[in-house]
């Protein structure tokens, strides 16, 4: 299948300007449609509080400042985009079969329920890497995609890249989570100058060697070839990134979390170093 729809949760920083780039980068490629989607707070989220001792006077002040810095917002990001798509010369509009597009669109809710319910019905989801020094399980909106929407996530990195997808590589270890980023990867790897597949003692599961990943994909006419890597100083996920940049690779299609979410949280992971510290486009599937 090729890419038709793009869903991109614009939060206004400088992050989100980065991937609002990769986003219309990677339209442009497939002749998409860009959803650009804020979503505002609802000041009816601090009403509960009115349980915790304050009075209704200062609950009612506190959903106006929030009402106020909601608003705020979403008229900066609304400036962001709409300065964005004037200066890239990007087509505003309707999504239209065979042409790139972006729109923008403004709901009110809770972030991670209201993007993952969108990203069902949209063929890639684009969401900004975390900022130096801002912990990945603050990143709402990419888990809420990655474990609630059965659709991969493209995570942008904070500095636009001129080109994505030229030169892959396949992080496989067997698993289904690896399976998944195989299959949401096709269409890139078939356009794609160079593929590689990353594979490791350290990191492989149970499930199919790399050498029976190669030939499923010569099915599709993908040529590729495999490189085993190391960890760096012990850590699998430093391994994984030193290859994809000796192959000089600008996707990253990997398995997200097969082990739990949590145990990575907290004792670290793969999938919690990449998200950490790629600076290449990264491709995720759960």
């Amino acid at each position: 299948m090729s890419i038709r729809k793009l869903l991109l949760p614009l939060t206004g920083t400088a992050a989100g300007e980065a991937a609002l780039d990769t986003a219309v980068r990677v339209a442009r490629m497939w002749n998409a449609h860009v959803t650009a989607l804020h979503v505002r707070v609802d000041s009816r989220d601090v009403a509960p509080l009115a349980g915790e001792g304050l009075s209704g006077a200062m609950i009612e002040e506190m959903m106006a400042a929030t009402e106020k810095e909601s608003s705020e917002r979403a008229h900066a990001v609304r400036a962001l985009f709409d300065r964005y798509v004037a200066e890239h010369q990007v087509p505003v509009g309707e999504a239209r079969p065979g042409e790139m597009t972006a729109s923008f669109a403004t709901v009110v809710g809770r972030e991670e329920d209201l993007v993952a319910q969108q990203a069902r019905l949209a063929d890639l989801t684009v969401v900004p890497g975390p900022e130096a020094g801002e912990d990945v399980t603050s990143s709402d909106a990419l888990h809420a995609v990655l474990f609630d929407s059965a659709r991969p996530v493209l995570v942008a990195p904070l500095v636009a890249v001129a080109h994505i997808g030229t030169r892959i590589c396949v992080a496989w270890n067997g698993t289904a989570e690896s399976a998944a980023s195989v299959q949401a990867a096709l269409p890139w790897m078939q356009r794609a100058e160079a593929v590689r597949v990353l594979t490791a003692d350290e990191y492989h599961r149970r499930g199919p060697a790399a050498a029976d990943l190669l030939s499923y994909l010569a099915l599709h006419g993908i040529t590729a070839d495999i490189a085993v890597f190391r960890p760096v100083d012990r850590d699998v996920g430093a391994g994984l990134l030193h290859a994809a940049r000796e192959f000089q690779c600008d996707l990253l299609c990997m398995g997200a979390y097969s082990h739990s979410r949590l145990r990575q949280l907290i004792l670290g992971g793969v999938t919690r170093h990449v998200l950490e510290n790629a600076d290449l486009p990264v491709m995720m599937t759960r």
